[in-house]
């Protein structure tokens, strides 16, 4: 799944492809934003860790999963 996330005064947004599902992320952000953790803490598809601090978050899209992309390289 796509998950966008907005930091106040970032230029721009971070972008990462997440494995956890739609009901994960949001109880992440609502811990989040609730003050129960003061960080968001996302693993993207490779198993990178993304953090941000809570009182930064601008706002955070879940998207679709995304589909196969077509163009040239390893499949």
């Amino acid at each position: 799944m796509e998950v966008k996330i907005g930091v106040q005064h970032a230029p721009r947004e971070i972008v990462l492809e997440s494995g956890q599902s739609a009901e994960e992320v949001e109880s992440a952000v609502s811990e989040a934003l609730s003050g129960k953790s003061q960080l968001l803490s996302l693993t993207d598809e490779k198993g990178r860790k993304v953090l941000v601090p809570a009182d930064r978050l601008a706002y955070v899209e879940l998207g679709e999963p995304t589909a196969r992309k077509v163009g040239f390289g390893p499949l």
